[in-house]
């Protein structure tokens, strides 16, 4: 997502620019009680400053690491993914024969929604990883949507032409890279003159909160550096209208709603941790440390529990703009 971040919260997403977190362990480090640090070009511990990987190692490292969670995506713990994605369609104002660009599309979630928008039109999802692919494919073809293509390429170099594309989205996917404005501008760039441009992102007072905060408080008990949180960048809508603006978009707008939901048990924040970008640091640990911190962080969050569940609070930010003619 449709990957955080992929989000140290962001959502695993598909671009080799994002945290290396997950890596460790499918790299051959393993945690005994030093802090792991990731800053996105290595991964290193404070005892062991071997960790360098190339850029073919890393990208094969993260294309293993997003198809291994990939089946976890379309779960119901994770359902303000397609909640998100019809929030984004409403907001597009479409006509119905636009060919639109989802970048960094996961398991098709806002491909899937706007394809249904487009009976004369068509959609090409995009995404680094091949095992998010093959789940978007599947359930386009059980949905019976066929104006779509999803194919296997990297958000940070699209290939494809100028001026392609009437529209063109990413969904949770943007604040994965280190550099927005270039990630925006060459989003825009294959985009026609006239033509929208629209993300999402999470809302900084409304991201998970407390859930998020009591479990990144209990990683730091593990001795577990916690990444920047490169989510915050596009966390709140002033940040969001100067990101646009610099890259020449106009008619900016930028919409929050809340697409939040009640969990039923505290295992189902457990399913929202285990599918997706929280992985990447929960893997860290040794299988016995894991064990104990689920078993501790399930507890304090079964005390959140009120007669309606578990409150998953999911404020987004939808960011759109047009490309000057």
């Amino acid at each position: 997502m449709p990957r955080d971040a992929v989000l140290a919260f962001a959502f695993v997403q598909k671009s080799p620019r994002a945290s290396y977190a997950t890596a460790a362990r499918a790299s051959g480090h393993r945690s005994t009680g030093q802090q792991w640090l990731f800053d996105g070009a290595r991964l290193t511990s404070r005892s062991d400053e071997t960790g360098i990987m190339d850029e073919q190692q890393r990208k094969a490292t993260l294309k293993q690491t997003f198809d291994a969670v990939s089946s976890g995506y379309d779960g119901g713990a994770l359902r303000f993914f397609p909640q998100s994605a019809r929030s984004m369609v409403s907001l597009l104002d479409l006509r119905g024969d636009e060919h639109a660009l989802d970048v960094a599309c996961g398991t098709g979630h806002a491909s899937l929604a706007v394809a249904r928008m487009l009976p004369n039109g068509r959609v090409t999802g995009v995404d680094f990883s091949a095992g998010m692919l093959d789940q978007a494919r599947r359930k386009a073809a059980a949905q019976g949507i066929g104006n779509i293509d999803f194919l296997e390429r990297d958000m940070t170099a699209l290939g494809f032409p100028a001026d392609s594309f009437d529209v063109a989205l990413c969904a949770f996917g943007i604040f994965f890279v280190d550099d927005l404005d270039t990630q925006l501008a060459h989003l825009a760039s294959v985009v026609k003159p006239r033509g929208k441009v629209m993300i999402s992102s999470f809302q900084e007072a409304h991201y998970f909160h407390p859930l998020r905060e009591m479990m990144l408080a209990r990683l730091r008990t593990h001795a577990i550096a916690i990444p920047p949180p490169n989510w915050k960048r596009v966390g709140h809508e002033g940040a969001c209208r100067a990101l646009f603006d610099r890259a020449g978009l106009t008619n900016t707008r930028v919409e929050t709603r809340n697409v939040g939901y009640y969990l039923d048990c505290a295992e189902r924040w457990w399913d929202v941790i285990w599918n997706a970008g929280f992985r990447r640091l929960i893997s860290l640990l040794p299988e016995d440390a894991r064990e104990r911190f689920k078993r501790d962080h399930l507890k304090e969050i079964e005390a959140l529990v009120t007669k309606d569940g578990i409150w998953l609070d999911v404020g987004v930010l939808y960011t759109v703009g047009t490309k000057p003619a």
